[in-house]
């Protein structure tokens, strides 16, 4: 599985620690930057991952930001993208499992490497659920028209 990994300056840290651990679980990583802490814009990178995404080269994308907010609400600009902010492993399995998020994105500033690795983990390990979730995807694939 290859994951789209990118963060602006405020996530840069969390990004280099979470590029470590998902290349120790033998996952395939395209580091979209920033590869420094000096200060960038958020939108350039929601968009190389969504791009990722959406061109199919990559299976998911991470995104990392101060908050998580900013990232949000870029990458969900990108059609077929849906991103979803998680500050727990519950949230992030179930952004899986009813939204089909194809986008992770943590808030740097709020969490640690250590939880970022189990939210991480329960973004990546569940499957959409589909069934009656499928319906209101649909709905959001519609609203993109």
């Amino acid at each position: 599985m290859k994951i789209a990994l990118g963060s602006d300056h405020a996530g840069f840290r969390l990004k280099e620690a979470l590029k470590g651990f998902l290349v120790s679980k033998n996952f395939k990583v395209l580091d979209e930057g920033t590869y420094s802490e000096d200060a960038v814009d958020y939108p350039d990178f929601a968009k190389k991952v969504a791009s990722d995404i959406k061109d199919k080269n990559a299976d998911f994308g991470i995104l990392i930001c101060g908050t998580g907010i900013g990232m949000s609400i870029a990458a969900n600009r990108i059609k077929g993208i849906r991103a979803a902010l998680c500050l727990f492993p519950e949230m992030a399995k179930l952004a899986r499992l009813h939204n089909d998020a194809n986008v992770l994105v943590l808030p740097g500033r709020f969490i640690s490497s250590e939880l970022a690795q189990w939210i991480t983990e329960a973004f990546l390990n569940e499957k959409f659920e589909g069934g009656r979730h499928e319906r209101r995807v649909k709905k959001i694939e519609e609203m993109e028209k």
